[in-house]
């Protein structure tokens, strides 16, 4: 019974961050192409902030869901992607950079936000960081104004580790991922055409690369990149 209460207490914390980070950075994605010339997602309803409109049932409730009931020590999640015509787009080679860099921009400033937030609350009641830090989810309130920043102070926290998360994870250079449309955008033309083409097999490498990892690169790389930033906006 400890279990399913702390999982649920966790996912009570986890669940608005982790929506709002998805959300932001799928809505991101639709404004910056609209801007840039297409007006798809736009049409599909996709630029907005409601959640409902990004929510895909595995990605972003079974997954994040499971990974923390199982206590992983990486948690991921994913919302629909919004849809893009590149074809549409007014530059064909600089555009696709933007669309894309702009969830992961969107990420990063949502992470910094949090960590501001944090801080601010940090100045409005001092106990409440040292408390969050060393009893976690277990920090009980004293008195009604940290009935309210405790639950609050937690959710920066879990905002600042989605939006890192999702961050660099979307900057690995593989397509459908951001990381792998801007690599597009940005290399020569043999290159770029080259990488473009393995997009329909991107999700199989991806899954293929965290699985089957055996000398660790990846999470050498991705790790520390979460760590540094993650730490830097949550001030150490």
């Amino acid at each position: 019974m400890a279990d399913i209460q702390g999982f649920l207490q966790h996912l009570s914390i986890a669940a608005i961050p982790l929506l709002l980070a998805i959300t932001f950075h799928e809505a991101a994605h639709g404004w910056v192409a609209y801007k840039k010339g297409d007006p798809t997602a736009m049409m599909l309803g996709r630029v907005t902030l409601n959640p409902l409109k990004h929510i895909d049932p595995f990605g972003t409730v079974l997954l994040p869901g499971l990974l923390i009931l199982l206590r992983s020590p990486f948690l991921f999640g994913y919302a629909k992607p919004v849809p893009v015509n590149f074809r549409l787009l007014r530059d064909q080679k600089r555009d696709p950079i933007y669309v894309a860099a702009a969830g992961v921009v969107t990420n990063l400033a949502l992470g910094a936000a949090s960590g501001l937030l944090l801080r601010i609350i940090g100045l409005v009641d001092p106990v409440i960081i040292p408390k969050i830090g060393s009893m976690g989810l277990r920090a009980t309130a004293d008195g009604a104004t940290q009935m309210v920043l405790i639950p609050l102070a937690l959710m920066c926290v879990e905002s600042v580790r989605w939006n890192v998360l999702l961050a660099i994870f979307n900057l690995i250079p593989i397509p459908p991922l951001d990381g792998g449309r801007i690599a597009v955008g940005l290399l020569p033309h043999g290159p770029s055409q080259a990488l473009a083409s393995i997009e329909r097999y991107g999700m199989l490498i991806l899954i293929a690369l965290f699985m089957f990892d055996p000398f660790g690169i990846i999470w050498r790389v991705i790790s520390p990149l979460i760590h540094l930033l993650t730490m830097l906006f949550l001030g150490g």
